[in-house]
C-alpha cells in the first residue's frame, strides 16, 4: 500500500471543518461536567454519611462503565425512559445531544475528584481566618478558597478536556458526524483505498488540537498564578 502525501492533505482539509462539532460537544460537556461535578464533590465532602455514600457510589458505578456502553444506554434507553415517565419525546433530537449527555456524565465523575482534591488541598485555616476577620462564608469561599482551588485544579482540567475530545469520538457509533465520523465516512466512500492517508490526517487534527489546548491551558494557568 503506497502512502500519498497529496491525498493526506486533501483529506485533512475535508475533515478539518468537522472539528467544530468535536469542540462543541467537548466544551458543553466540560461546562455541564464542572457544574454537576462540583455538586458531586460537595456530596463527597458532606459530613452526612448517606449523602457522602451517594457520591462515592455514583462515582464507582459510572467509572466502571465503558464509555461506548454508556453511550448506547443513553442513546437507546433515555428516550424511552423520558417518554414513559414524563411524556417527553427526544427520539428525534440531534445525535450530538446524546454524546453531550454521555460525556458530561463521564466528565462529572472525573471533575468531582479533581474539585474534591483541590478543595482538600487548601489549608482550612485560611477559610477560618477569613471568617474571623469578618467575611461571610460565601465571601471567604469566593475570595480565598475558590481562586486557590482553580490554580490547583487547572492542570487536571486541561487533561480532562483532551480526554473529552477523544472519548467523544465514539459518537460515530450512533451516527454523529464529527472529525472521527467524517474520517470514517470518507474511508468507507473510498473503499479503504486511502485508509492510511485518512486516519493520518485525523491523527494530525487531534494532535494539533491537543497541542493548542495545552498551550491555552498554560496561558490560563499563568494568568491565574499571576501575583501568587
Amino acid at each position: 500500500m503506497r502512502f500519498d502525501i497529496v491525498y493526506l492533505w486533501k483529506y485533512f482539509w475535508k475533515i478539518l471543518p468537522y472539528l467544530r462539532v468535536t469542540l462543541e460537544y467537548a466544551g458543553l460537556s466540560l461546562l455541564f461536567g464542572l457544574i454537576f461535578g462540583s455538586i458531586l464533590a460537595a456530596f463527597k465532602l458532606q459530613k452526612y454519611r448517606i449523602i457522602r455514600y451517594f457520591g462515592v457510589v455514583y462515582t464507582a458505578v459510572f467509572r466502571s462503565i465503558p464509555p461506548v456502553v454508556l453511550l448506547f444506554l443513553v442513546y437507546y434507553g433515555l428516550p424511552q425512559l423520558l417518554l414513559n415517565t414524563v411524556g417527553i419525546d427526544i427520539q428525534n433530537e440531534e445525535k450530538i445531544l446524546y454524546v453531550i449527555i454521555t460525556i458530561s456524565i463521564l466528565s462529572m465523575v472525573s471533575l468531582s475528584e479533581v474539585i474534591r482534591s483541590a478543595y482538600t488541598s487548601i489549608d482550612k485555616g485560611q477559610y477560618e481566618a477569613a471568617i474571623s476577620s469578618g467575611l461571610l462564608p460565601i465571601q471567604a469561599m469566593v475570595r480565598i478558597v475558590i481562586p486557590q482551588m482553580i490554580y490547583v485544579a487547572l492542570p487536571n482540567i486541561g487533561n480532562i478536556v483532551i480526554y473529552l475530545i477523544k472519548e467523544g469520538s465514539l459518537g460515530f457509533t450512533i451516527g454523529l458526524v464529527d472529525v472521527f465520523g467524517k474520517a470514517n465516512s470518507l474511508n468507507q466512500n473510498s473503499y479503504s483505498n486511502y485508509i492510511l492517508e485518512i486516519y493520518t490526517a485525523l491523527a494530525l487534527i487531534y494532535w494539533f488540537t491537543s497541542i493548542l489546548l495545552e498551550k491555552g491551558m498554560k496561558l490560563i494557568e499563568r494568568r491565574v498564578s499571576y501575583g501568587r
